[in-house]
């Protein structure tokens, strides 16, 4: 097969450095308005004691925060102190099942779960920092220092086994949380949906019957309602529990069984409608909103499932299926998709991003991550960013240098006192010289480029999910 992503072993072997509020080079200019922390959170370790981990959500988690302030730039990072990272560090070995990777004698938390290593998103809530993994609760971070303070239950609402997925739906208006987790059980698999006020108090959890045990990533929330894009990848969790198979070794893509739209009540939590959606793949929902009397869904939909594309570390994405972006004008009532809206953009998008203002409300763009070698047989990875403009359908994108990989989510960062104006914020990594920065943005021209580019003291791995918290 070809190497369509060449040296970029050296973003997933990197002995990553932790820094208290370092200083950055700056090459360019940042607007004046840039002010805030841009956050970001992802596996940055895959190797313990002469194991290497295999699949890419594997990695400990690791927070990252570039802060913009008055006096400048500086840049903070640590690793999230997850039960499994200090038990693992005090032990010098590894000593629990990852996501792709099991090994003899590997432990579960209370045995029936994974021990998250808390490596996939973060985002401000209520004054604190949250550091989120899939299917657990997240970890409270010092939103300064980044020192974890433990396992957020939120005032004890929740216990350590409660499922709770990495991509909460916080209403910048209300101060609401919503958030999900699945129960895998084979008789009666069910989504478990959570809205906290904003005043951190549990308001609801609903239990949700599912078609199938469906391993679910991501959700909607629009102003009436919550929505899941609910797919036939399955989790056999038997074969975790019982026959010490890894999450992804239980996984299978059954797409016979068709994938459909959950649509819930935002106000009770009450199921509203499903509807069959084609036999495609959801990994992220962008955003949903109300237009009209009807839901807008948009989602990024790809022939098949992702997770076998994170393995093995470090050679990712070699098969040959792509994705886009796809808009559903619905019917929630009537339980009917009236229109689908297709984005010719194929190039085997992720990590979608929005104003994060814009959670649940009318909007036209956001940008995401792609793979420019999409649909070439061999290593691939994110080396292209993407804006996408709904009403046009186009697609405005920014190709990196040669060996030069972009990892993170973008982050939108608006110009308070320009609608339509603002920055996107990315991680990039340099393979040939083995270094890191932080690029920034026109977020409505990135085809043109950085306008600014910001060195981190040392290399970081290529990271997922991002949030901007402003001062």
């Amino acid at each position: 097969m070809d190497d369509n992503a060449p040296l970029i072993e050296r973003a997933f072997s990197l002995e990553a450095a932790e820094h208290s509020a370092a200083a950055v080079e700056l090459d360019g200019r940042l607007p004046s308005y840039l002010r805030g922390t841009c956050l970001l959170n992802g596996p940055a370790r895959f190797a313990r004691a002469g194991l290497r981990y295999r699949h890419w959500l594997d990695g400990d988690g690791m927070v990252c925060a570039l802060r913009f302030s008055d006096r400048g730039v500086d840049f903070t990072n640590r690793f999230v102190r997850s039960t499994k990272f200090v038990a693992e560090e005090a032990a010098g070995r590894p000593i629990f099942r990852t996501f792709g990777t099991s090994f003899e004698g590997d432990a579960l938390l209370r045995g029936v779960g994974l021990e998250s290593p808390a490596n996939v998103s973060v985002y401000p809530y209520r004054g604190r920092l949250l550091a989120f993994g899939e299917q657990g609760l997240p970890w409270d971070l010092d939103p300064i220092t980044l020192e974890t303070r433990g396992r957020y239950t939120f005032g004890g609402q929740l216990n350590e086994i409660a499922p709770f997925s990495a991509h909460p739906k916080i209403d910048a208006d209300t101060g609401e949380l919503f958030n999900f987790g699945v129960s895998f059980a084979q008789d009666r698999p069910a989504l478990n949906v959570f809205r906290f006020g904003g005043d951190g108090r549990l308001v609801y959890r609903k239990r949700i019957a599912l078609p199938y045990a469906a391993s679910i990533h991501d959700f909607a929330v629009s102003g009436r309602h919550i929505i899941f894009y609910v797919t036939p990848l399955l989790l056999d969790v038997g074969a975790m529990l019982q026959n010490g198979a890894t999450v992804m070794d239980a996984l299978s893509w059954q797409p016979e069984r068709g994938s459909q739209l959950i649509v819930l009540s935002r106000e009770t939590g009450e199921l509203v409608s499903s509807m069959p959606v084609g036999h495609r793949y959801c990994l992220h929902l962008v955003n949903a909103f109300e237009r009209g009397g009807h839901l807008l869904v948009d989602v990024v939909e790809f022939e098949k499932p992702l997770y076998a594309e994170y393995q093995v570390v470090p050679d990712l994405f070699t098969d040959t299926f792509r994705g886009h972006p796809v808009r559903f004008v619905v019917d929630p009532v009537a339980g009917a998709i009236l229109e689908r809206q297709d984005i010719s953009y194929s190039c085997s998008p992720d990590f979608p991003a929005h104003d994060l203002a814009a959670t649940g409300h009318d909007y036209n763009e956001f940008w995401m991550l792609g793979i420019g070698k999409a649909g070439k047989a061999g290593r691939k990875f994110f080396d292209q960013l993407v804006r996408i403009d709904w009403k046009s359908g186009g697609a405005d994108v920014y190709q990196t240098p040669e060996g030069h990989y972009l990892g993170g989510e973008p982050a939108f960062v608006p110009h308070p006192g320009e609608p339509g104006s603002g920055v996107v914020i990315c991680q990039s990594f340099d393979a040939q010289r083995i270094a890191s920065s932080m690029v920034v943005f026109d977020a409505f021209d990135v085809r043109k480029g950085p306008v600014a580019t910001l060195r981190l003291p040392s290399p970081v791995p290529l990271l997922f999910h991002s949030s901007f918290a402003t001062h």
